[in-house]
Order: C-alpha cells, then sequence, then structure tokens
C-alpha cells in the first residue's frame, strides 16, 4: 500500500516528467478511478492546461493545473501508482488514466485495486482535503507530536494511523517505527511517557528519512520490513519469535521481547 514515501515517489515522478509542461491529450481507460468527475469532464479540463509544481501532503497529491484551472488530485489506494513513459511503452494492464504532455511523454496512472483514484477540484475543495488532515508526517515538531498523541485512550499503532491525527503513515511504516521506539503497538497513547514518545518520534523520522530517499519502505535485513514476511519471522535485534496480530484492523508485526 503507498504510504508517504511512496507518495513523495509519485511526486518527484510528476515534477521530472510533467511539471510546467502542457497536456496534449487525455486517455480514461477506465473510469471506475474518477471520483467526482467524469472521462468527458477531466478531458475538456485538463486539455490544453499546463500542469504546475505538484506538492504532497500525507498520502495526496496535488497539482494545480494553470493559474486559474482546477487542481488535479491524486490518491493512490491500496494499488495505485504513478509512471512516466515514453509513448512506444505498451500500455498494461492496469494503465488506468494516460496524460499525453507536449513532448510526447505519458504520465500513466496504474492501479489494479481502484479503491481510490483521481479527482479534479477547486481550491475550496482543496481546502476541504486538507483540513481533514492532521499535519504531515515529514513536518510534525516535537512539541506537536507529542500533544497530539498525548491523552488519546487509543493503542498506538491506531493513532499514529489516523490520518486525521498524523498525515502519511501506514502499516508498515508505523509497525517500523515503533518496533525501533521498542514501544507495543496496543499500548495506550495516553500511557506513553513524555521520554517514549520522544522516542517514537525521533524513531518517525529516522525511518520516514531512509524510507522517501528509497522511495517506499524499504525490506532491509535489519529492519522490520525485511522479516515481518518470512514463515518464522524472527526480530533482526534480538533474534526472538515475532508477533502478528490485528490491531486498529489492520495486521501488525512485533517483538514481544523487544517491544514489551
Amino acid at each position: 500500500m503507498p504510504e508517504l514515501p511512496d507518495v513523495e515517489g509519485f511526486r518527484e515522478v510528476l515534477t521530472a516528467c510533467g511539471r510546467h509542461r502542457r497536456v496534449t491529450d487525455v486517455e480514461v481507460r477506465d473510469a471506475g478511478v474518477l471520483r467526482g468527475v467524469s472521462a468527458q469532464r477531466l478531458r475538456r479540463e485538463l486539455k490544453g492546461r499546463r500542469l504546475g509544481e505538484a506538492w504532497r501532503h500525507g498520502k495526496w497529491l496535488f497539482v494545480p493545473t494553470g493559474h486559474d484551472g482546477p487542481t488535479l488530485v491524486w490518491h493512490f489506494g491500496m494499488t495505485g501508482s504513478l509512471r512516466c513513459c515514453s509513448p512506444d511503452e505498451p500500455v498494461e494492464r492496469h494503465d488506468r488514466i494516460l496524460l499525453t504532455l507536449d513532448d510526447s511523454r505519458q504520465l500513466r496512472y496504474r492501479d489494479q485495486r481502484k479503491l481510490q483514484g483521481v479527482r479534479l477540484v477547486d481550491d475550496t475543495e482543496v481546502e476541504r482535503i486538507t483540513d481533514g488532515l492532521g499535519p504531515d508526517a515529514l513536518t510534525v515538531r516535537g512539541a506537536e507530536f507529542r500533544e497530539l498523541l498525548s491523552g488519546r485512550r487509543r493503542a498506538v499503532k491506531s493513532v499514529l494511523m489516523d490520518q486525521s491525527v498524523i498525515a502519511g503513515l501506514g502499516n508498515l511504516l508505523c509497525d517500523e517505527i515503533l518496533w525501533r521506539a521498542r514501544v507495543a503497538p496496543r499500548t495506550p497513547a495516553r500511557d506513553l511517557s513524555e521520554t517514549a514518545l520522544r522516542r517514537v518520534h525521533a524513531r518517525m523520522g529516522r525511518v520516514l528519512e531512509t524510507s522517501v530517499h528509497a522511495g517506499c519502505v524499504p525490506p532491509r535485513p535489519s529492519w522490520l520490513t525485511g522479516h515481518r514476511d518470512d514463515s518464522d519471522p524472527t526480530c533482526p535485534r534480538c533474534g526472538w519469535l515475532l508477533s502478528s496480530h490485528r490491531v486498529g484492523g489492520r495486521r501488525t508485526v512485533w517483538c514481544p521481547r523487544c517491544q514489551g
């Protein structure tokens, strides 16, 4: 599932491929990924417009289209991605929307499960989307982070995954951060000491920095993510057998020895 590092990578793809480029054609191969806009309106509104500077908040990607144009909004759901392709590259089965640019390259939205998708919105709707999100996980400061978590009754993992609290963290990131901070994922957030909250925030910053550089949450041998899907997963830090249960409806992996 695309999380903040993946979406930051998609922002870089869009910037490298489409910034300041004019859209010359819009092909909607599957309208099932459109949200609140028809294929006809998407083509009408985008064709001839120039793509602006893309920006991201959490897992959402926003692309203005000219001075007075609407904003193209992407949410990648479970399986979405954005690719920059040459026109002679074969179109794949799950390429749902193709934007042809004035240098003939194409931005292709690829998505297998179609759980989210593409929107075309005005400034008011952009504000509505961002107002429903917490601060971006890459930019939230330590004091604000501690204030956001302290006093909440839910499990700390559930709080971290709540996009209205902090935007951008998903299942893999949260498990990795809490493992590195030596905090059990089912611990109520309000029960964490200030020292523990500081540690979670610090580990979050390090995990995000590495993951953004990699363009994903990397399955490295020294990371929890490198072992969570092993047949008999063991902790890369202490060698203890990892536990796996559901927290907040999501499969959660942790080390009962390191994380208590």
